[in-house]
C-alpha cells in the first residue's frame, strides 16, 4: 500500500474533515492509496461512523485490537446471512445463498466440519505432491526474455487447477471456476465482469446448475475426498436447501480462488518493490517458510469482513448500537504498528511472521489457511529453482473493489539466462 501515494493523495486523506472520510469507494482500492486514510483513522478515530451513499450508515472498525475484539464476539457480531452477512456490498433483496461463513454457532460449527476434513494435515500431504507437479508444469511454459501476465499465466492457472481438484471438477472446464468466482465478488461499480445484477443473478444460476449436477452424481456414489462428495454425504449438510449449496460452493470457490490467486500476485509484487528482500530470499531459499506469511499480511487478499451487532456492545470509546453495521478492515490492522513492528514494510525473516489478521480469528477463521500457504510456499521453491529473478515491469490493474484486495493484470518478464 502507498506505493502510488502521491503527496497530493497523501495530504487530501489528512486534511479532508474526518467525518467526510468513507473508505468504502472501490477507487481507493484499485488506485492504492486507502492506506493513507486508514493510518489516518487508525490514529485518529480508530471505530469510524460514516453515512456511505451506497452502502448506508456503518461502522470503520481499524486497529488491529478491536477488529479482534470483533471478530471474537460472535454472540454480539453476527455474521448471519439473513442480518446483512459478511460483506459491506447490500446484495439485490431476495438474493441470499447462507453459507457457513454467513452463519452464526451451532449451524456454522456443523457445516464447517464437514468441509474441514480436506485441509486436514494428512490430506494436505497428499495434495502437496499434485500442486509441485502442477507449478512446476506451469513455471516450466512460461517464456524468458518476453512480457506477459502473470495474474493470467500464473495466478489464476494454479489456483483454479487446484480447486478443480478439490472439488473433483471436471478439469477441461475449470476456466469457469474463475469466471464464478468474479461474478460472486462483483458488482456493477467494480471493473470485473458484472455488467449489471441481472448478468449476474443469471450466471450464479448457471453455477447451481453445473453443481446440482455433480451433487447428484456424488450423493449417488460412494463418499470420495472431494468437497462436494463431503457436502453431499456429510450429515450436517446433506440435507440443505439449494440456496445453501450454492452459498456453500461459491465460499469454496472465492475461499480457494480469489485469496490465493491475489497472494500469489502481491507477493511478487512486493519482492520487486523491496528488492533487498528478494536479495535475501534467494540467498537463502529456506525463508519461504516465514516469506509467506508475510505475503498473506501484506497482500491480505480480503480487505474487510463484516458483523452485524445483535446487541448494543461497546467499541473503543465508541457504542455500537443493535442493529448496526460493523466493518473489520482486515487490510488496515495488518498496518497497525502499534502490533506488528514496522507494519509498512515487507519482511520476509520476521520474527513473528504468523500475526496477522488476513485469515481473520475466532470461530470463522479461514478453514483453507493452511492449503493456502502450501500453495503459495510450493510455488515460491519452484521460482527459485528455476528463476534468478522475475520483474515486474509495469503498474498492475488492481481490482476496484472493497472486498477482493487484488489484481486483474500484471505485467512481467522473466529475464532469459544470458
Amino acid at each position: 500500500m502507498h506505493s502510488n501515494g502521491s503527496h497530493a493523495e497523501r495530504d487530501k486523506a489528512w486534511s479532508v474533515p474526518l467525518e467526510q472520510i468513507d473508505v468504502s469507494k472501490g477507487y481507493l482500492f484499485e488506485q492504492d492509496i486507502v492506506g493513507w486514510y486508514f493510518e489516518r483513522l487508525r490514529q485518529q478515530d480508530p471505530v469510524h461512523h460514516v453515512v456511505s451513499k451506497r452502502f448506508g450508515p456503518y461502522w470503520s472498525v481499524t486497529r488491529y485490537q478491536d477488529i479482534l475484539a470483533v471478530d471474537t464476539d460472535a454472540a454480539s457480531f453476527s455474521s448471519d446471512a439473513y442480518l446483512g452477512g459478511i460483506s459491506l456490498a447490500e446484495r439485490p433483496s431476495g438474493e441470499v445463498f447462507p453459507s457457513f461463513i454467513a452463519m452464526d454457532p451451532p449451524r456454522h460449527d456443523e457445516q464447517r466440519k464437514t468441509v474441514s476434513p480436506i485441509v486436514a494435515p494428512a490430506n494436505l500431504a497428499l495434495l502437496e505432491g499434485t500442486i509441485r507437479e502442477r507449478a512446476a508444469r506451469i513455471l516450466d511454459g512460461l517464456p524468458l526474455g518476453e512480457q506477459f501476465d502473470w495474474v493470467q499465466r500464473v495466478s489464476i492457472e494454479l489456483t483454479t487447477q487446484m480447486l478443480a481438484t478439490l472439488f473433483d471438477f471436471p478439469f477441461h472446464e475449470r476456466h469457469l471456476l474463475t469466471w464464478w468466482s468474479d461474478m460472486a465478488t462483483g458488482d456493477p461499480d467494480g471493473n470485473g465482469p458484472v455488467s449489471s445484477w441481472e448478468q449476474r443473478r443469471a450466471e450464479l444460476g448457471k453455477c447451481q446448475d453445473y453443481f446440482t449436477g455433480l451433487w447428484n452424481q456424488r450423493v449417488n456414489a460412494a463418499p470420495r475426498n472431494d468437497l462436494i462428495s463431503m457436502l453431499a454425504h456429510g450429515p450436517a449438510t446433506r440435507h440443505m436447501s439449494a440456496q445453501e449449496y450454492l452459498g456453500n460452493v461459491i465460499l469454496l470457490i472465492v475461499g480457494g480462488n480469489d485469496t490465493t490467486r491475489n497472494s500469489i500476485s502481491g507477493g511478487l509484487l512486493a519482492l520487486n518493490r523491496f528488492p533487498a528482500e528478494y536479495h535475501k530470499l534467494r540467498a537463502n531459499p529456506d525463508l519461504v517458510e516465514s516469506l509467506v506469511p508475510e505475503i498473506i499480511r501484506w497482500q491480505t487478499p480480503l480487505a474487510h469482513m463484516r458483523r452485524t451487532a445483535t446487541r448494543d456492545t461497546p467499541l473503543g470509546s465508541k457504542l455500537i448500537r443493535k442493529g448496526d453495521k460493523v466493518v473489520m478492515w482486515y487490510l488496515s490492522g495488518n498496518r497497525d504498528s502499534e502490533v506488528i513492528d514496522e507494519a509498512d514494510r515487507f519482511i520476509i525473516d520476521r520474527a513473528r511472521p504468523r500475526q496477522h489478521m488476513a485469515f481473520g480469528f475466532g470461530i470463522h477463521r479461514c478453514v483453507g489457511n493452511r492449503l493456502a500457504e502450501l500453495q503459495l510456499k510450493v510455488l515460491w521453491q519452484e521460482i527459485l529453482r528455476r528463476f534468478p529473478r522475475i520483474e515486474v515491469v509495469g503498474e498492475p490493474t488492481r481490482t476496484k473493489s472493497n472486498f477482493v484486495h487484488g489484481f486483474t493484470a500484471m505485467p512481467v518478464v522473466i529475464p532469459a539466462r544470458g
